[in-house]
């Protein structure tokens, strides 16, 4: 927790520039620190976070008992102290008020320099540091294989609109449904392999779980299009189970995106099947593509001609 303030007259002005102007002094030749304090936070109930310095002298000159750091935290300065986590690792505890979305702060650090028999007091600096308190914690998948497609929900707390889902390292479709829920379609990546799933927001990444993507397959009736400009034909996706909750998201992607109008394919939450009507644009002839399904990719070619 709080330790003891130093004093006064070593009170540093917290600010960038100051914190800057003061990094680039002689002392930062002799210690190398290294701020060992993760940039987002998770929260905890208690509201106390550590703190954690790694100082490295460069020179058998500086006198190790004489090393004494301390962390300029909103306004103020406090003592750190030893870690029993490894040597040359230290530490402070902070409690925050509630609230707190992000702390500003910086490391100092007092020294003695030892030479030509004469002691020289040093100064050592980091820049202005932020974290980041991350008020969510993700608990779970609510399912860990599924179909390309299905919509599977991420649980936990504290999400936000702005968080996303990665599967593979790739963004998906991602839905926020409530600071305690997220849901996302499976992408059309290879079947019968796990993928990680991790959560990506603007205070850093988490990881979710892992994904286990089962083959699938699909039929389309009919199996070719045949339109004029204008002309509306339906176009039927029938799987061979029943849509899970929240449905399955046909991601039909063209090569003829000015030939074709379709909407959203998406089968129903307990259906095996959806009709969707496609309409003829302007002339050309190409392909609908399906990936995810089958041996990898189905395809339903279409022929627009004029009107």
């Amino acid at each position: 927790m709080h330790t003891t303030r130093i004093s006064p007259a070593r009170k540093i002005l917290f600010g960038f520039g100051v914190a800057l102007a003061l990094a680039m002094l002689p002392g930062c030749q002799n210690l190398s620190l290294t701020n060992l304090t993760p940039p987002a936070i998770d929260e905890n109930p208690s509201q106390i976070y550590t703190f954690t310095l790694r100082i490295t002298p460069k020179t058998n000159a500086v006198v190790s008992t004489s090393i004494t750091p301390h962390i300029v935290l909103d306004g103020k300065s406090y003592d750190l102290r030893r870690s029993a986590l490894g040597e040359g690792l230290w530490e402070f505890e902070y409690q925050l008020p509630p609230g707190r979305e992000e702390v500003p702060y910086y490391f100092l650090v007092n020294y003695t320099v030892e030479g030509n028999n004469t002691q020289t007091t040093q100064e050592a600096y980091t820049a202005v540091q932020h974290a980041a308190i991350v008020r969510r914690k993700v608990l779970s998948l609510d399912a860990n294989r599924a179909p390309v497609g299905a919509r599977i929900s991420v649980l936990g707390r504290g999400f936000t609109p702005s968080d996303t889902i990665l599967v593979n390292g790739t963004t998906v479709r991602t839905s926020f449904e409530s600071p305690t829920s997220l849901s996302f379609f499976v992408p059309a990546l290879d079947p019968n392999r796990n993928y990680a799933v991790t959560l990506q927001s603007p205070a850093g990444n988490s990881p979710v779980g892992t994904l286990h993507i089962d083959a699938s397959t699909v039929s389309i009736s009919p199996s070719a299009l045949t339109l004029r400009g204008g002309e509306r034909q339906p176009l039927t996706f029938t799987l061979p189970n029943a849509a899970p909750a929240g449905g399955t998201l046909l991601d039909v992607t063209t090569d003829i995106p000015d030939s074709v109008i379709m909407p959203e394919v998406l089968v129903p939450q307990g259906q095996n099947s959806v009709t969707i009507t496609v309409e003829g644009g302007k002339p050309g002839s190409g392909n609908l593509f399906l990936k995810g399904f089958g041996s990898g990719e189905v395809t339903v070619p279409v022929t627009v001609s004029a009107r």
